[in-house]
Formats: C-alpha cells, sequence, structure tokens
C-alpha cells in the first residue's frame, strides 16, 4: 500500500503571499554561473590553442593586439588560459560537493532516523574527520598517493562529507516526529521506504542550500591546494595554478595572476546567492 508524503510547514497565508521579485544580485550571479558553466563545457576545446607558446610575443602587457589580457613568459594568451582553466577549477568542485552530499544523505539519514548504536558510531567517525587539517592531511595524502587532480578530490570529498552528515542528521531527527513520518510506520512502510521517499524530500531545502555552500567552499579549496602545487601540475590550465605561474609576472603582467583570483571570488560569491535564493524558493514552496 503506497503513502503520498504531504507537503508540510507553511501555512496557507505564507503560500498565498505573493511570490517576491527576484534581486539583480540573484539574477546577475544566475547569469554568471551560465557563463561559466557553458565556458567549462568549451574548455577542452580551448586548452590547445591556450597551451600555444610563442616566446616572440611573451609578456605582452593586457590591451596588446590580439592579446586582450596580455601574455605570460611563454607567450601564452592569458585570456585563452583562463577561459581554458574554468573546466578544471569547477569540474572538481562539483564532483566534491555531489559525492559529499550523496555520502551525506546515505549516512546521515541512517544515523538520524535509526539511532542507536548507527549513530553513536557515525557521531564518533565525524567528530574524528572534523578534527583533521585540510592543509595537512593533503600534503600527507600528496606524499602517499601522489598530488593528482582526482586523488586530491576523492580526499576533499572524505574531509566534506563529516560536515554533511552531521547537517542531514540534525534535519532527519527534526523531521522524524512529524505526523506524516508516524503514519507511514503505521502502514508498516519498510524503514529505507521512509528514509528515502518521505523524509529526504522533505528536508531538500537544507540539502541544496548546504550542497550549494560546499560547492563554493569546494572551489576556493581546490584553488588554494592548486596554487600550493598540490593536484594540477606546473602549466596546467587551472585558476590556481595560473595564480601560482602568475605571480612571477606579476610586474610584467598582473592580469595572469589578477584574472583568476576575480573570478574564484566572483563564482564563489555566485554560487552562494544563487544557493540562499534557491533555498528560499523551496521553502516558499512548502517543501521543508
Amino acid at each position: 500500500m503506497s503513502m503520498r508524503t504531504p507537503q508540510i510547514s507553511l501555512t496557507d497565508s505564507v503560500r498565498s503571499t505573493p511570490r517576491r521579485p527576484r534581486s539583480w544580485s540573484t539574477t546577475l550571479s544566475a547569469v554568471l554561473l551560465a557563463l561559466a558553466a557553458a565556458t567549462a563545457a568549451i574548455s577542452p576545446l580551448l586548452t590547445g590553442p591556450a597551451s600555444k607558446q610563442s616566446i616572440l610575443d611573451a609578456l605582452l602587457p593586457p590591451g596588446s593586439p590580439g592579446h586582450f589580457l596580455g601574455t605570460d613568459e611563454l607567450g601564452r594568451d592569458v585570456l585563452l588560459l583562463t577561459l581554458a582553466g574554468t573546466g578544471s577549477a569547477l569540474a572538481g568542485p562539483l564532483v566534491i560537493a555531489t559525492g559529499s552530499m550523496v555520502a551525506a544523505i546515505l549516512i546521515g539519514t541512517l544515523a538520524g532516523y535509526l539511532r542507536g548504536p548507527i549513530d553513536w558510531t557515525t557521531g564518533r567517525l565525524v567528530d574524528i574527520l572534523l578534527s583533521l587539517p585540510v592543509m595537512l592531511v593533503a600534503l600527507v595524502v600528496a606524499g602517499i598517493f601522489g598530488a593528482g587532480y582526482w586523488v586530491t578530490v576523492a580526499m576533499l570529498i572524505a574531509l566534506f562529507a563529516p560536515s554533511d552528515i552531521r547537517i542531514i542528521r540534525a534535519g532527519v531527527i527534526e523531521q522524524a516526529p512529524r505526523p506524516y513520518v508516524e503514519a507511514a510506520q503505521m502502514l508498516s512502510l519498510s524503514p529505507a521506504r521512509i528514509m528515502y521517499r518521505h523524509i529526504v524530500p522533505n528536508i531538500w531545502p537544507l540539502i541544496m542550500t548546504n550542497f550549494m555552500l560546499n560547492l563554493a567552499i569546494a572551489l576556493v579549496t581546490l584553488s588554494s591546494l592548486s596554487f600550493l602545487g598540490i593536484g594540477v601540475a606546473p602549466g596546467t590550465a587551472d585558476w590556481g595554478r595560473q595564480i601560482t605561474d602568475g605571480r612571477g609576472i606579476v610586474g610584467d603582467n598582473p592580469a595572469m595572476m589578477v584574472a583568476p583570483a576575480i573570478l574564484i571570488v566572483a563564482v564563489a560569491m555566485a554560487i552562494n546567492v544563487l544557493g540562499d535564493h534557491l533555498g528560499d524558493r523551496l521553502r516558499e514552496r512548502g517543501i521543508q
């Protein structure tokens, strides 16, 4: 016998409230992220042209003919290099945020609903993992397994998941006493069905808001590790690595370092703004 999960938590007066107009910051953030996603999608096509070297064109300043942001010490076009680095800069954070949240939904929901030994064991493991400093773990992992890009991504998934597990667990605990959960239990639905078909959809705003926050933090963290030489090889088109490479020529062409730094900050802020807006919209529709 199936049961449809009711929408909860918002009154009719709230649902009847006129929808708030979208702010200019939300619109600007959406446009910026759309452009970043489109650029990331075509970034493999830009890698070849961006890697083209010409010593005769080395260290051209911004505004030079044919090179809007100038060139680096190898004569590579800085604008093309920055655009080509979008894929590397965004793919990893997306995988990190997704992997971390999937693990959190699976583990945090179990711990929050079943409680008991599973909850206790999960809590102790989460506490241990949350106590580990990210940079120190990154250096240790790089020394043991190598400083590869996807090794770094996998490590960050493991380090991001504990905080997500704690948040999802708290959301599930808050939902567990609700009438719709008790009704599902009375119908003898399986715990798995109650957890993942009924409870999880009702904490969707919490999931999406935290996912977007993780996406922004992962972007900054992965770029920071790339800046330190972890995850991305020298000369690779990547925003964090480009900042490192640009330090040596900041006097000749500051755009090499400034352009990717501005993009990291701008995209991270846009993700946060859009995440807050998305969470608000989901709550307005009665999903909590």
